[in-house]
């Protein structure tokens, strides 16, 4: 086989796999009405629906990258697939609940590690001149995905059912197995050890917390059910923090947060992903339960939102170059928290669509700014021998504030509302995105504590193909394409 060749079945089978994981993210979100009806979910059931996949993706993101650089990028990238498959094939024949939230949890283990072995394959197969094109290309393929993921979620549950969006999973994935043992290019990295004591000690730690928050409303926040998790999770996740101060090959160098840069980064992306990821989890149950729009109705009526980075987020890359990250972060941001606040003002049983539209593009806009210059921040705030581990930091730091978006804003909607009657389920979803358009606007105010990074700075710091391959595409979908070739 050519390299030619070679390289067009690499990039052919690693963007299959990343379209697949990533449209994970967002497709379940318009199905989330039927699946609550045809199963007889509870809030907090399709809260972990949601966040079962998006918390195992993140906690055991970094670990993923680790297997394939010790144990073979191929092989480990094969497994995943077929972990990732088997998981869809689980969701789709979910009898119940419980058996759906624990195949998506499966699911997210694959994605886990599929993902950012999509990157490194690519990485490794390409010609160093010829890299930036490919990776551009890679990141623009998983930004559609999660661009279009409602609109697809919302095609396949009108079109067949809720279980078609994991079924369409299982051929692609079945079709991929063949083809990547055969048309892949076995690679390794640096021999690495498996921070064992640190995952276990994360996982079960965010667990417990996400855990208790979920159920605080129903179990009431003193119960035996919900406190003694959080308050073991909180400890557990102490303990992480002071086991990676001193392992000898921590999952998260804690040393990276004393950079100022660095931390605030992290701290915005977490906020942006809690406000934006749950509020995202209501209204797109709005648009159904509340407007009676079907769910390919509701998954179009997103679109000003979740596709808006499509358009924005080239020119806000050619901005971040002569303005710096600073400003776009800032303003990205606020815009965002503009366009939250504005959703929850003009939200009623019978508000027009038209009147959505406005607060949808701004805070497309607002998201599309953010994340245009935000790895370039990241990396640019760390040395270049650090750059791999800071991306993948960030990438699993803003999947895990979806986690807490979900879990914190459902909480705020089960204090306040329901799903009893429109004006109760308004009630509710005005008060929780309030609480998210606050969080992030509180985080815009921070970003301009971010130190300014020099354009000679970030040419100097620009991360090699090989630094940035633990990199994943921001799940949602904005500026994955912009992240793989950072500018000032």
């Amino acid at each position: 086989m050519t390299a030619r060749r070679r390289v067009l079945w690499t990039f052919a089978v690693t963007s299959a796999a990343l379209f697949m994981g990533s449209l994970d993210n967002l497709v379940v979100t318009t199905a989330l009405p039927s699946i609550r009806a045809h199963l007889h979910a509870s809030l907090a059931g399709l809260q972990w629906t949601v966040n079962a996949y998006t918390l195992t993706f993140a906690v055991l993101l970094l670990t993923g990258a680790t297997l394939g650089e010790r144990f073979g990028r191929r092989r480990v990238f094969v497994a995943g697939l077929a972990v990732f498959t088997a998981g869809s094939a689980a969701a789709a024949l979910a009898p119940g609940i419980g058996w759906l939230i624990a195949a998506r949890a499966f699911q997210g283990v694959g994605a886990a590690i599929v993902i950012p072995l999509t990157l490194t394959l690519l990485s490794a197969a390409v010609h160093p001149a010829r890299r930036g094109l490919a990776l551009g290309a890679w990141g623009a393929v998983g930004g559609l995905a999660i661009a279009i993921g409602p609109l697809v979620g919302g095609a396949v549950v009108e079109g067949a059912s809720w279980q078609w969006i994991f079924w369409l999973n299982v051929p692609i994935g079945v079709a991929l197995l063949p083809l990547a043992r055969a048309r892949l290019t076995e690679s390794y990295g640096p021999a690495t050890r498996l921070d064992l004591p640190g995952l276990v000690l994360a996982s079960l730690g965010l667990f417990g917390i996400v855990l208790g928050v979920v159920r605080g409303n129903d179990h009431g926040w003193t119960s035996l059910t919900v406190l003694p998790p959080i308050i073991i999770g909180a400890l557990l996740v102490a303990g992480f923090a002071g086991w990676e101060s001193r392992a000898p090959e921590p999952m998260l160098p804690l040393h990276l947060f004393r950079s100022r840069g660095f931390t605030v980064t992290n701290i915005a992306s977490l906020l942006m992903f809690f406000g934006m990821f749950g509020s995202i989890f209501l209204l797109a149950q709005f648009l159904q339960t509340v407007q009676h729009y079907s769910p390919l109705q509701a998954g179009l009526r997103t679109l000003p939102w979740t596709a808006m980075p499509v358009v924005i987020a080239p020119i806000a890359g050619w901005l971040s170059d002569r303005i710096g990250g600073r400003p776009l972060l800032a303003a990205g941001l606020a815009l965002q928290a503009i366009g939250l606040g504005w959703l929850a003002t003009v939200s009623s049983p019978t508000v027009a669509y038209a009147t959505l539209v406005p607060a949808f593009v701004v805070s497309g806009i607002g998201m599309s700014l953010f994340f245009a210059p935000v790895a370039n921040v990241v990396l640019g705030s760390v040395r270049r021998d650090q750059e791999g581990i800071a991306s993948g930091t960030n990438n699993a730091i803003r999947e895990l504030g979806g986690v807490f978006g979900i879990a914190v804003l459902g909480a705020v909607f089960s204090a306040r509302g329901g799903y009893t009657s429109g004006a109760s389920f308004v009630t509710g979803l005005s008060d929780a995105v309030w609480v998210g358009g606050a969080a992030v606007a509180a985080t815009a105010a921070v970003a301009l504590a971010l130190p300014r990074l020099r354009r000679a700075q970030a040419n100097e710091t620009a991360p090699a193909p090989a630094a940035a391959a633990t990199m994943a595409p921001a799940s949602s979908g904005t500026g994955a394409a912009a992240e793989l070739d950072p500018v000032g």
